[in-house]
């Protein structure tokens, strides 16, 4: 086979813009809910994401259900793997051994977080308290790894808010956080959940006047689910539109329920979208159904059609 030509490389790859697809997985609890999970992986796969992002405890307290999750990803299927890793409950030197570990298993992608901090926690005197220094330690081990990643470059994900984050006095400190974030080395954010398209505009708009440079992706549960719902506004503090639980609530069946979720998220995504968002990030939950059912009534066409070609006569370029 011959290499292509550049004419040919240009005829095939028309401009285009391609929105951002990816999941959230959790690592399975025991061996048969590990079956499940690798149907889930099996059906997300067949829409061609960007990654799967491979959430894990505070303090890496499930690291072995995060490899084995993440083993399976990277041998038994072509999807990329972006791990979690949290700072808090972990000193540096227990952090660094885990990036290493995930490098020699060939993971490129981590996202850094803080992770949540319960009331009694005591910090150890070398851990690390946030999100932006454990951005800082990855890429210290990236460097010293530099000859075996080939030149190659890890890429580091981190958290953004477009509601106020639990603990932050302010949204203009959420802000600066995310500026401290993308100064220690990150390359993009995902959002924690939102049910306002103007959150996330507003919070892509300040980003910007401050500076902030990389891509922020917006996260989306399905809104299928109204216990889900209820708690993960215990969790995150974001509370669901009182209209949209009601609709869920009363509804007749559980088809009518999906219904209704699936057609808010899908109008959410897509206003986000027009607002110019790079993609979009689904929280699973590791049920595939309801992800799918967005995906196929959002119709998601990452490929945009190459502009008409006008053949032109006696044009002397």
């Amino acid at each position: 086979m011959s290499a292509s030509t550049l004419p040919e490389l240009a005829r095939s790859a028309p401009p285009r813009r391609r929105l951002a697809l990816s999941y959230e997985l959790f690592p399975a609890r025991s061996e048969a809910s590990f079956d499940r999970l690798r149907e889930t992986v099996s059906q997300l796969e067949a829409t061609a994401p960007d990654y799967v992002s491979v959430t894990s405890r505070t303090g890496q307290a499930n690291l072995d259900r995060v490899l084995e999750l993440t083993e399976y990803v990277l041998a038994c299927t072509d999807l990329r793997p972006l791990v979690h890793l949290t700072s808090t409950g972990s000193t540096r030197g227990e952090l660094e051994l885990v990036v290493r570990a995930l490098l020699d298993r060939g993971v490129r992608g981590l996202l850094a977080l803080r992770g949540d901090v319960e009331d009694a926690h005591q910090a150890d005197d070398d851990e690390v308290p946030f999100a932006r220094y454990l951005v800082e330690l990855i890429r210290a081990v990236e460097r010293e790894r530099t000859a075996t990643l080939g030149a190659g470059r890890v890429s580091i994900g981190v958290a953004a808010y477009p509601r106020r984050h639990p603990e932050s006095p302010t949204r203009r400190h959420d802000i600066e956080v995310l500026v401290s974030k993308e100064r220690s080395g990150a390359d993009f954010a995902i959002t924690q959940v939102f049910f306002d398209p103007a959150d996330y505009t507003d919070l892509v708009t300040r980003s910007r006047e401050v500076g902030v440079q990389l891509p922020i992706v917006p996260g989306f549960v399905p809104a299928t689910d109204p216990r889900r719902l209820h708690r993960l506004a215990e969790l995150s503090g974001v509370e669901a539109p009182r209209s949209l639980l009601h609709a869920l609530e009363t509804a007749r069946d559980d088809a009518a329920r999906r219904r209704i979720g699936v057609a808010f998220t899908v109008d959410l995504i897509r206003r986000v979208l027009d607002d110019g968002a790079p993609g979009l990030h689904l929280f699973t939950f590791n049920r595939h159904a309801e992800a799918l059912d967005v995906l196929e009534t959002l119709d998601l066409d990452r490929w945009s059609a190459p502009a008409p070609h006008t053949p032109t006569t006696g044009d002397p370029s």
